[in-house]
């Protein structure tokens, strides 16, 4: 189990911008990091998880996050669909980096490799410290939700910064619980006041 415990380190050639790049786990410290995986380039799901994620990468960086993908196909394959129009299923415009994991280390570390041989569709929360706080993997044929990564995002930021925990459904100014028998007495009545 990945959860609780510090994320499996990484170094690799990534395609940001038209060009290629080293990035490293130790690159995101002091920030949270969404990590996440994906089958391959040129499929089906994977552009449009891909490209929601970076239509909303402001609102990851506005929280102190950046966000990262990554496929077992090569940095020169990552390339080539960045250079691909959207409307013939491509990525072109893409504001967030996609790391090469050819030789499929990356994948196994973080648990995802599928029987395929390709990555699974696994999401790790890295917080500042370099503690995975979430992940989740879905098998090849569903994507991801960017609504909900942003929501977890907030959740776990804010359970960090004031000692609280969230309940089912927590987005920023609901109600949270303080982690003591008296006041989750206290939420419960509250939330419960006309049952």
């Amino acid at each position: 189990m990945f959860v609780g415990k510090p994320a499996p380190g990484f170094a690799a050639e990534a395609v940001l911008d038209g060009d290629f790049h080293t990035l490293c786990l130790s690159d995101f410290a002091g920030k949270w990091l969404v990590l996440f995986f994906y089958p391959l380039d040129f499929t089906f799901v994977c552009p449009t998880e891909i490209l929601a994620f970076s239509h909303r990468i402001d609102e990851f960086r506005a929280l102190g996050a950046e966000v990262v993908g990554v496929s077992v196909d090569s940095k020169f394959s990552h390339l080539a669909w960045t250079q691909v129009p959207r409307r013939q299923g491509g990525v072109q415009g893409l504001r967030i980096p996609l790391i090469a994991d050819l030789n499929k280390q990356v994948s196994a570390r973080y648990g995802v490799l599928g029987d395929a041989g390709v990555a699974l569709r696994g999401l790790f929360l890295i917080d500042p410290s370099g503690v995975i706080q979430h992940a989740t993997v879905n098998n090849l044929s569903v994507g991801r939700s960017v609504e909900e990564t942003l929501r977890l995002l907030q959740a776990f930021q804010h359970t960090q910064a004031n000692g609280e925990v969230c309940p089912a459904n927590w987005i920023p100014g609901d109600a949270t619980i303080r982690p003591d028998v008296n006041d989750a007495k206290a939420f419960f009545e509250r939330e419960h006041a006309a049952a």
